[in-house]
């Protein structure tokens, strides 16, 4: 389920396309087109939004 309150902004919950393995990550900050999201495995990962789209997903997923 696509989460209302996407672009990227601190709190929204995501998932990186290209690494689902990487699981649900919660956004911590989005400046300049770089998203830093929080995964649970992995730890903040700085992502270039301009060149990867995160999948917004609701918080009970």
């Amino acid at each position: 389920m696509t989460d209302v309150s996407f672009p990227p902004t601190p709190g929204n919950h995501v998932r990186h396309p290209l690494r689902p393995d990487r699981g649900t990550g919660q956004v911590q900050s989005g400046i300049d087109g770089r998203v830093t999201v929080n995964f649970p495995d992995e730890g903040k990962v700085v992502i270039d939004g301009g060149r990867i789209e995160l999948i917004a997903v609701s918080h009970s997923e």
